[in-house]
């Protein structure tokens, strides 16, 4: 099958997928943005030389909706079937920690404005850009994005985009909106708005009645998660020791390694993030990379784990504030995690955010910040 609208209709009629309208229509003009990427000749090329006129570029796409409506499947599925040579597929968030480096780069070298040259690289890179999960929670991105998208569509790049959030919900009470408010006035311009709010959110369809929190740790346990994850990311089970890691960036230009990580969910030890000297950043990266985290091995702890339990309790802070869901597995249930000693009525706070977190008024929420 070559075309987008082929590949989905294939799932539905597997069982993969339910029939669902916003998804059939998200799918139909995904796979005309398809034919036109496909048909237009690439710059440079021969055809392009002869061309008087460079014919309009593809009209991009912003796909919004609930948390597991399909929204990255459909994104995912055109990536992989558009035949373009230059294309490039990133979460939205480290999309922008790259352009912060780039930028910060063309300002060393003092030649003006960072700006152009860091819109003219990344167009020679990609004429197509796909993100998932657009979301805007500093001044920092806000600030730039409105004249950074404008240069890649004056540079002819097609963008594809998703987000939990309607266009003008974007940054909403942020510090010095009306800076931002002409890239919302851009998207709405330049790229076709799409719905996404079907009646299954696949996320949740998923996880059925899986357990959340596995007391204690032990092979059960790490069957029962094994089994989760690869029913949140849909993978083959045919390769499932092959499972992809992932490094991904950490403001101050860290990054951390992420062992196993596949759409949208990551599994980590808790030795790896907790037991190591990590802090807020690290944790902050994650919950903004990940809309589900998987932690295993965590022990019963107290005031001769300090260190580790400070860290956790920063961890959960920051998966909590992104509405991040957690599957894990302990030595004992959350009320037990700290029983007694120095710091344990700290922790009761971090035990009141554990639960909630297993409840379904919380696991119905979009990843982000409230």
């Amino acid at each position: 099958m070559s075309s987008v609208i082929e590949r989905y209709r294939a799932l539905v009629a597997a069982g993969e997928l339910r029939a669902d309208l916003d998804q059939e229509a998200a799918a139909q003009r995904l796979d005309s943005l398809q034919q036109e990427l496909e048909a237009a000749p690439p710059r440079g090329s021969t055809l392009w030389k002869l061309l008087r006129k460079p014919p309009e570029p593809p009209r991009g796409l912003y796909m919004w909706g609930g948390v597991g409506r399909g929204k990255s499947m459909l994104m995912d599925l055109f990536f992989d079937t558009v035949k373009v040579q230059r294309k490039k597929r990133a979460h939205f968030h480290e999309f922008m920690i790259d352009v912060h480096a780039r930028l910060a780069e063309a300002r060393k070298a003092e030649k003006g404005d960072p700006i152009p040259p860091v819109v003219e690289s990344l167009a020679e890179e990609a004429r197509l850009l796909c993100f998932d999960e657009m979301v805007v929670n500093n001044m920092a991105d806000a600030a730039i994005m409105s004249r950074l998208f404008t240069g890649l569509l004056d540079k002819r790049v097609t963008i594809v985009t998703t987000s939990n959030r309607e266009p003008d919900e974007l940054y909403k009470n942020g510090l010095n909106r009306q800076l931002f408010l002409p890239f919302i006035e851009l998207i709405k311009s330049k790229l076709d708005v799409m719905t996404l709010n079907g009646p299954t959110d696949y996320r949740l369809d998923r996880l059925g009645d899986a357990k959340l929190w596995h007391a204690p740790n032990g092979p059960e346990a790490t069957r029962d998660l094994s089994e989760a994850f690869f029913r949140l990311t849909d993978y083959p089970v045919e390769d499932r020791a092959k499972v992809p890691a992932e490094d991904i960036q950490v403001q101050g230009g860290r990054t951390l390694h992420v062992p196993k990580s596949l759409k949208g969910v990551a599994v980590f030890s808790f030795k790896r993030l907790c037991a190591e000297a990590r802090g807020a950043p690290d944790y902050l990266a994650i919950a903004r990379r990940f809309h589900t985290v998987i932690l295993v091995g965590i022990p019963v702890l107290g005031p001769e784990k300090r260190n580790e339990a400070a860290r956790f309790v920063t961890l959960i802070d920051a998966l909590y504030e992104y509405k991040v869901k957690l599957l894990a597995s302990a030595d004992a249930e959350p009320v037990r995690l700290y029983p007694e000693g120095d710091g344990a009525f700290e922790f009761e706070r971090t035990v009141s955010r554990l639960m909630e977190m297993q409840s379904d008024d919380y696991l119905a929420m979009g990843h982000g910040p409230k």
